[in-house]
């Protein structure tokens, strides 16, 4: 895997203070994405052992309550192995800290699909995001959509189109329906 950035006090990308690692490489290129640049999946620079205990430390702040991954696509095949890795020693080390997730996929094509498949790394990668998604509390989902003038809203918190919600996993997997983001609700 690679990476854009580390953004080490961020309070864009999700609820409080938090860390942001913006993972590199995007299949889908949404017209008007606010960064274009992490589309390429050579770009960026290497995710490496010093970069990955860099952002595990910053995450081990005391004053960081939120930790967002987002990118580019971090459940993108050639990315997921690597955010799943990374997500499991965030959760080890800091069980109280939120971990939110951006994606371009909806959560019904990530969650609900069917495991069976006659090919093995398709099964492998399907299981990968599974666990990714049972291990965050916040998922950020569906692709920007700039061009639909129904959808775009500058103004939105949190995404920037109106067909990206905000689900609080847990919930959503508890009660097997969607349940969205309510600033109400204890984070």
């Amino acid at each position: 895997m690679r990476y854009s950035k580390i953004r080490e006090m961020d309070v864009s990308n999700g609820e409080g203070l938090g860390v942001s690692l913006f993972v590199q490489g995007c299949h889908f290129h949404c017209r008007g994405c606010f960064n274009p640049e992490t589309w390429d999946f050579s770009g960026g620079k290497e995710w490496t052992k010093k970069a990955k205990d860099t952002f595990i430390e910053i995450a081990g702040k005391p004053y960081i309550k939120r930790i967002s991954i987002l990118g580019g696509e971090p459940l993108c095949d050639e990315n997921a192995p690597e955010v799943l890795e990374i997500i499991n020693e965030l959760k080890h080390l800091y069980p109280s800290k939120k971990i939110w997730l951006y994606t371009g996929y909806s959560f019904e094509d990530l969650y609900n699909k069917n495991i069976l498949s006659d090919n093995l790394a398709v099964n492998q990668i399907l299981k990968i995001k599974h666990k990714i998604i049972e291990s965050i509390d916040y998922l950020v989902d569906g692709q920007f959509q700039l061009e639909n003038q129904d959808l775009y809203n500058e103004h939105i918190i949190w995404a920037g189109s109106t067909n990206q919600r905000i689900i609080h996993v847990p919930a959503t997997l508890s009660n097997s329906k969607i349940q969205l983001y309510n600033p109400k609700q204890e984070l």
